[in-house]
């Protein structure tokens, strides 16, 4: 395997799944957790060891150290594993994806925003989602009756209980404040403000193709995916929050022994749905016309990352994230029609994100 953003969450627990099923590794990718990336090379001896920054390269204790977004790429290409767990954040995931897909190489895939921005000019069948919505969804989808909707859960991210009016004046670290579990910086700011969930309906419609999208609040966050079939009746994925489960899947095509113990619906008690506002979720409000229009992906994204970049520094409020987000995606209307296009657009929508 080769693991992208293997110091994440998402890394730490496929290296868990490798190390519980004798798995190979070839590549780790990592940021700034050196300390933890050290460790892991020792217990899994990887070939290629690729870091962020070049000051970092001396203090990482391997014989071949890359550093830089290029050297992932090339490093996807050398490698002789043949599927690439992408986990990296952000914009800068989506090159990786396209590179691994190019090399004939499958993508277990976590870093959302490659196909948010760049789903239309993705090979779907060289994707397997590990997003517990997605795997959720893809679980539930194993039969042939016909599907009315498919729908996936959100937490409600740190805001979820707060009076409307103290929104306004929420700072770094209260967005940070999650209600269900701790995860990186950017994806609890995106749940706090519902476009994690947003980015997600728009991942399963490039996933699951055309169709009927949705999402509601599950406070406890036991539930990930719900599909109502045309018949009238619906099915739930239960499962707890443990990414193990769909990396098992993604990885090994299956899973014959018990990756996480089953819910115990008796100690659950019971179970409390939200509907998703746009007055607690201002960012809602377009949902209906990005599912529509998919190829604008890019522009949500792209105007999402920049104007977390001013909040982060202070420049901006948090709900002002959300209006910059639907001030962009209501100027910038043409779809691109092609990757280079996705490419330069992105670019475009920063700038102007910033300047405003």
């Amino acid at each position: 395997m080769i693991v992208l953003g293997c110091t994440g969450s998402i890394g730490v627990n496929t290296l868990a799944i490798a190390e519980k099923f004798h798995l190979p590794i070839d590549v780790l990718v990592a940021g700034t957790n050196l300390t933890l990336l050290n460790e892991q090379i020792q217990k899994h001896q990887p070939s290629i060891i690729v870091v962020s920054d070049r000051a970092d390269v001396s203090q990482v204790k391997h014989h071949d150290v890359r550093q830089g977004d290029e050297a992932i790429l090339d490093a996807i290409e050398e490698a002789k594993g043949m599927l690439v767990v992408n986990a990296l954040v952000g914009f800068m995931g989506l090159k990786p994806t396209l590179k691994a897909i190019e090399c004939g190489k499958k993508v277990a895939l976590a870093n959302k925003e490659s196909l948010v921005a760049g789903g239309a000019f993705i090979d779907m069948s060289m994707i397997q989602p590990i997003d517990s919505e997605h795997f959720g969804l893809w679980y539930l989808n194993s039969t042939d009756r016909p599907i009315e909707r498919m729908l996936i859960t959100a937490s409600g991210g740190a805001f979820r209980d707060w009076p409307l009016e103290k929104i306004q004046s929420a700072t770094l670290a209260d967005t940070q404040k999650h209600p269900n579990w701790s995860m990186g910086q950017k994806i609890t700011i995106d749940s706090a403000s519902m476009m994690n969930k947003m980015f997600e309906l728009l991942e399963a419609r490039w996933l699951f193709g055309e169709g009927q999208y949705d999402a509601l609040i599950e406070t406890k966050s036991l539930i990930h995916a719900l599909i109502d079939y045309k018949d009238g009746s619906t099915t739930a994925h239960f499962a707890k929050a443990n990414m193990q489960l769909p990396i098992a899947y993604a990885v090994m095509g299956k899973a014959d022994e018990a990756i996480l113990k089953p819910i115990n619906l008796l100690e659950v008690g019971s179970l409390e749905f939200r509907e998703i506002t746009t007055e607690r979720y201002p960012i809602w409000k377009i949902r209906e016309e990005l599912i529509a229009n998919p190829k604008r992906g890019v522009v949500v994204n792209a105007a999402n990352e920049a104007a977390i970049e001013l909040f982060v520094t202070g420049e901006i409020s948090f709900l002002e994230i959300s209006e910059r987000v639907i001030t962009a995606f209501e100027k910038f209307t043409n779809a691109p029609q092609s990757i280079e296009e996705v490419f330069a657009l992105d670019t475009t929508v920063r700038d102007y994100v910033k300047a405003m």
